[in-house]
């Protein structure tokens, strides 16, 4: 088979829960167990750091990647879901698996993994970890899928983990009330091994303290350890960060809610440097300035022109959208906003958030779950948010920016999944 064709064999004989939804997520490792036995249990054969959470964990990931690789390591990163390529998911030093071995790898495991009838994500993890054992990685930066303590990656036993934050999403499988969310993402916690919690509320921070004290894990709060003493927003749109133990940092991802995924990151570093890491004040200067470029992270807060000004953003959620509001309603000169989401997403939610001073355009991405157009441009002038419906995510793009004036500002969000078909336009993701 061809890279092509070996990859919509997986999209399609495999679930693909950025298609279909809930039809792809299978619940429980027997699955992932089997074929973690089949290939040898490789994830075992290189040190990891495990990244769960609502919002933020492909930031951080992201950054301690960096991190760790500016410290001279070889660096595995297994991230969800893709945006352009499949490849993007399963790095080394920031460079993608090449297109051959995932060829390789199905052809050759197939008649094994077939009759299991694995996820796609199943499947990829699998693939992930014995690239990442392959390849020799001294450490992979492994960020969980789905929830926690059911997901596919949670058979490591990790140098550190982390969780982000909380806030409602994937609801139908992680339970309904913040707590009961906040379990199933503590499922990552294992005995011993340090965690760090990024954020906290009254209703979650019991749960992470009963379960870390339940098998002994040190557990550290990132909000109290306040590693970023002060910040500024600086008019390149990245962010100057003074910290206390890593001094004058710029932060080359400028999203609002960097700041707080900034003290995780640096309380994780912290943590790592515990377990014997070799990590330098210039090594994490240097992962928080180049992250993008080191890693290959697309879509956050990314701007892809200047005159107007055009940026996208994977916020998917009201957790996302309260960080992404914010940072919109700075915005002083004319509003024009490509907005879609998926239809297993609170939209009234985000929604009711968006500024009504702005022009929109309504628009749905190229998979199952999308919300059609005209749906969203129902619901969303229920909150005065007006605009016309596009049937795709480059009509409505397009529209924008032949409305806009040089000074205008366009934002392109609302689902994982527009910001996907917006960089797979080769003219947007090689920048206007």
């Amino acid at each position: 088979m061809t890279y092509k064709e070996t990859t919509e064999y997986l999209f399609t004989s495999a679930p693909l829960f950025q298609n279909v939804g809930g039809g792809a997520y299978k619940e429980g490792l027997y699955n992932t167990l089997r074929l973690d036995e089949h290939f040898g249990h490789p994830h075992q054969h290189f040190k990891t750091v495990h990244v769960a959470g609502t919002n933020g964990k492909g930031s951080c990931s992201h950054t301690l990647a960096a991190i760790l690789q500016a410290s001279g390591l070889k660096v595995g990163l297994f991230t969800s879901p893709h945006l352009v390529d499949f490849r993007e998911r399963i790095r080394v030093n920031g460079q993608p698996v090449s297109k051959q071995y995932v060829v390789d790898f199905v052809e050759e495991h197939r008649s094994f993994f077939e009759p299991l009838h694995p996820s796609f994500f199943e499947l990829t993890t699998a693939m992930a970890f014995k690239y990442f054992a392959d390849q020799q990685v001294d450490v992979a930066v492994v960020e969980v899928g789905l929830g926690g303590r059911l997901d596919c990656t949670n058979i490591i036993t990790p140098e550190v983990c982390v969780i982000t934050n909380i806030s409602f999403d994937h609801v139908a499988f992680l339970g309904n009330t913040l707590a009961k969310i906040a379990s199933e993402k503590a499922g990552i916690i294992k005995e011993g091994v340090p965690v760090v919690i990024g954020e906290a509320v009254e209703e979650t921070r019991p749960v992470f303290a009963q379960k870390a004290n339940e098998i002994h894990a040190p557990i550290y709060w990132a909000e109290e350890e306040k590693e970023v003493q002060t910040y500024q927003f600086l008019a390149d749109g990245h962010i100057a960060y003074e910290t206390r133990h890593d001094g004058h940092l710029i932060g080359e991802l400028g999203g609002l809610c960097q700041r707080k995924n900034a003290d995780t990151i640096l309380c994780a570093v912290g943590r790592l440097r515990g377990r014997g890491f070799k990590i330098s004040s210039e090594d994490v200067s240097r992962g928080f300035a180049n992250v993008c470029e080191m890693t290959g992270l697309m879509g956050r807060w990314q701007t892809l022109c200047k005159a107007p000004k055009v940026v996208c953003d994977t916020g998917h959620n009201v957790g996302g959208f309260q960080w992404i509001v914010q940072q919109l309603r700075q915005v002083k000169s004319s509003l024009r906003i490509v907005f879609g989401m998926v239809n297993d997403k609170d939209i009234s939610g985000v929604l009711q958030m968006m500024p009504q001073h702005a022009t929109y355009y309504f628009c749905q991405a190229s998979v199952q779950r999308a919300l059609p157009c005209t749906e969203i441009q129902r619901q969303a002038a229920q909150y005065g948010l007006k605009g016309n419906a596009y049937d795709t995510v480059e009509a409505a793009c397009d529209a924008a920016l032949a409305d806009a004036d040089k000074s205008d500002f366009i934002y392109i969000g609302g689902s994982s999944f527009v910001v996907a078909d917006l960089l797979s336009i080769p003219r947007y993701r090689q920048k206007i």
